[in-house]
């Protein structure tokens, strides 16, 4: 009876699919998750093949945003948040845009190739490139 009722509760949950992280579909530069760390931790500023890349997250407070920072970059809000403080008060750096939707995040990503954004798994569409999932 145990495992029944198990199963009805699992059956019954919502399924979240993952996040992924986003490119033009006509970048072909490579880019690894690595790289992807970088860029968005303003270590890196060009794609593997030399071109600008433009880094887009989303507003504060955003699920996807959260979960991003903690699963890709490894750092909670306020810990990427003091970090890119940082880099501006000492003019070393510049953040990521900050973006509204995730409607907002494809559409950028999608007409602009120097762009890298991420958004729920379940959004990707064939006008960008998956180059990586969490």
């Amino acid at each position: 009876m145990k495992i029944v009722a198990a199963l009805c509760f699992l059956m019954s949950a919502p399924i979240y699919a993952g996040t992924a992280v986003i490119i033009n579909a006509n970048n072909n530069s490579g880019i690894d998750i690595d790289t992807v760390k970088k860029i968005y931790l303003g270590k890196v500023k060009a794609f593997p093949d030399g071109s600008r890349a433009i880094p887009l997250t989303f507003e504060q407070g955003n699920n996807i945003r959260d979960a991003f920072n903690n699963n890709v970059l490894g750092k909670s809000e306020s810990q990427y948040s003091a970090f890119w403080s940082k880099l501006v008060f000492t003019g070393r750096g510049t953040p990521p845009e900050m973006i509204a939707t995730e409607d907002e995040m494809l559409d950028l990503v999608a007409t602009n190739p120097n762009t890298i954004g991420f958004v729920d798994e379940g959004k990707v569409d064939g006008t960008v490139k998956v180059v990586g999932t969490f």
